[in-house]
């Protein structure tokens, strides 16, 4: 989702500590977004998402009344009635379980990023506005640590391929994969080529391609 050049983009933001709330609307209305809605609660999370439909939501996993996993339920339920509604999740763990979920659907506009990264800002809206246009962004953190736990089942990729499929789970375009890595665009499209490969993903576009190597990734299944 996109707006017009005098429009800001509308949030809705679910996060029930006080501080850090506002921490993120003044930080938001600072760099162009207009926070439509505060949410302090799993159950009026997904009421306000489809009340306001916002460009993109940022919401935490754990909310009251439980802690569990209210953010999260929330924000499928929401992506349900609006497919592609635009969803950036923070946490302040590595959790997997809602990573997978997460991405499972393909409809795009989704990211997971820890709470320490808001400290980045520039790196921040970036993320934000990326997700808001529909692409994906995982933390590098949580890229590293699903790797780590499922590394038995790429054996087949070479070290670099690791590393840019961990790449293309944060969001990463091949140019961007190519800046970090210090390598040309074409070596970059030929580890992913070879990344599609070994992880057995049939020929289609790049980029349904890319969303299936990062599901295949998260889920640790071929």
């Amino acid at each position: 989702m996109t707006t017009d050049v005098d429009d800001r983009m509308r949030v809705v933001v679910a996060e029930d500590h006080a501080l850090l709330a506002d921490g993120l609307t003044r930080l938001l209305t600072a760099h162009g977004f207009d926070v439509v809605e505060l949410v302090d609660n799993g159950p009026r999370l997904a009421p306000a998402l489809l009340e306001h439909r916002p460009d993109v939501a940022i919401i935490d996993v754990r909310l009251p009344p439980t802690f569990t996993d209210e953010g999260l339920r929330a924000a499928i339920e929401a992506r349900s009635e609006v497919p592609g509604l635009p969803v950036l999740v923070l946490s302040q763990y590595v959790e997997r379980l809602y990573a997978r979920e997460l991405m499972r659907d393909q409809a795009g506009g989704v990211g997971y990023l820890l709470k320490d990264r808001v400290s980045n800002i520039p790196t921040f809206v970036e993320t934000l506005r990326r997700v808001a246009d529909g692409g994906t962004a995982m933390d590098p953190e949580v890229v590293t640590h699903l790797l780590d736990s499922r590394k038995s089942l790429f054996d087949e990729l070479t070290p670099r391929e690791q590393e840019v499929l961990g790449l293309m789970a944060e969001g990463r375009s091949n140019s961007a994969i190519a800046k970090e890595l210090f390598v040309t665009d074409k070596a970059v499209d030929k580890h992913s080529n070879n990344v599609f490969r070994k992880l057995g993903l049939a020929q289609s576009s790049d980029d349904n391609r890319r969303v299936l190597a990062v599901l295949t990734y998260l889920d640790g299944q071929n």
